[in-house]
């Protein structure tokens, strides 16, 4: 098997706030593994917040470009195995690698992934598109000219509940928010019964993240759902989560990969949580992955590639919130 890695630092077409931080770039790697005349890809992106470079990741894979080209014939949960071995303190570069090998071993075997895991697609639910903090008067704008059945709006400012009330007055879409850890216990309460009254679905990851008594009692109190995000990373996190939110958000690039990414799906759906995936800033080729999961999420965010001004790839497609796959195998990406 052959590896190849590939930067790019992809443009988003509206500077992308959140409470923590603020870009206008996205630095991307995107790993390819060659085998029997087939690619597969998977990406990772660099993250401040987990402290991850694309340099690290390069560097990551690199010590281990050996070992990751002597595999051949393992299953993807072999292979995964493998990798995290050496890769555990990375999981954003064990992401990217799992993905490819996945998104290989289907197309091997000449079947898009949702099929080599016998997935009916027949009631995926829809994305959502991301409005980011900015004026308020930006954030309409954003929304105007992406009309769409479902917003996630990034909240985290002294305006919040004014943003909300405003954004409303200009559509009749499904409302979701995400604080991105910027609240406290009391806020999240009281904001919740306001949020609800303004047509809010759920409330993403209110607290910070190793806040457990404070997310125990918004998980007894509130009035909206709340969904796990930063306090959801790991396997382990799952069943922390219980009796603490009402459902978890997985994000393959900080759990490892779609293998675990989907064994934290079944824990979360043994313990009666509500199941979602979300994305980072990040190009079709990771969208593209997290589309195949789509049959056993009850809510998803994969509009990363929304954002960007231009793609670097070609895959699944996104239309009014309703995901389309290509006539390929794998994930089904092509890299321009």
């Amino acid at each position: 098997m052959k590896l190849i890695l590939r930067t790019y630092n992809l443009k988003l077409k509206h500077t992308f706030r959140i409470s923590r931080k603020t870009i206008d770039f996205q630095p991307s790697l995107i790993v390819e593994l060659q085998d029997d005349g087939f690619s597969g890809y998977g990406e990772a992106t660099s993250n401040p917040y987990y402290n991850i470079t694309v340099e690290i990741l390069q560097n990551d894979i690199e010590k281990i470009r050996d070992i990751v080209e002597s595999a051949s014939n393992e299953t993807p949960e072999e292979f995964w195995l493998k990798m995290n071995s050496f890769l555990k303190e990375n999981p954003f570069a064990l992401c990217a690698l799992d993905n490819a090998y996945n998104d290989l071993y289907a197309r091997k075997k000449a079947k898009k992934l949702y099929e080599l895991w016998n997935y009916s697609i027949a009631n995926n639910p829809l994305t959502n598109y991301t409005i980011g903090i900015d004026s308020i008067e930006n954030m309409i704008a954003k929304m105007k000219g992406f009309p769409w059945p479902i917003y996630k709006i990034k909240l985290g400012t002294p305006e919040d509940i004014a943003i909300v009330t405003e954004l409303r007055k200009h559509t009749d879409a499904v409302f979701r928010v995400d604080a991105n850890c910027a609240w406290t216990v009391d806020e999240t309460l009281e904001n919740a019964v306001i949020l609800k009254s303004l047509g809010v679905e759920f409330t993403e990851q209110p607290l910070k993240a190793n806040d457990w008594k404070g997310h125990k009692e918004v998980f007894e109190n509130s009035v909206l759902p709340v969904i796990a995000d930063e306090s959801c990373i790991t396997e382990a996190d799952v069943a922390k989560c219980h009796n603490h939110f009402h459902g978890v958000n997985v994000k393959l690039m900080k759990c490892g990969g779609i293998t675990p990414g989907r064994r934290m799906i079944a824990e979360a759906k043994k313990l009666g949580l509500k199941t979602m995936v979300g994305c980072m800033t990040e190009s079709s080729v990771g969208i593209s992955a997290i589309a195949h999961l789509l049959p056993e999420l009850d809510y998803v965010d994969m509009d990363g590639a929304l954002l960007l001004a231009e793609d670097i790839a070609s895959g699944v497609s996104i239309k009014y919130g309703e995901t389309s796959y290509p006539e390929r195998t794998g994930t089904g990406v092509i890299l321009f």
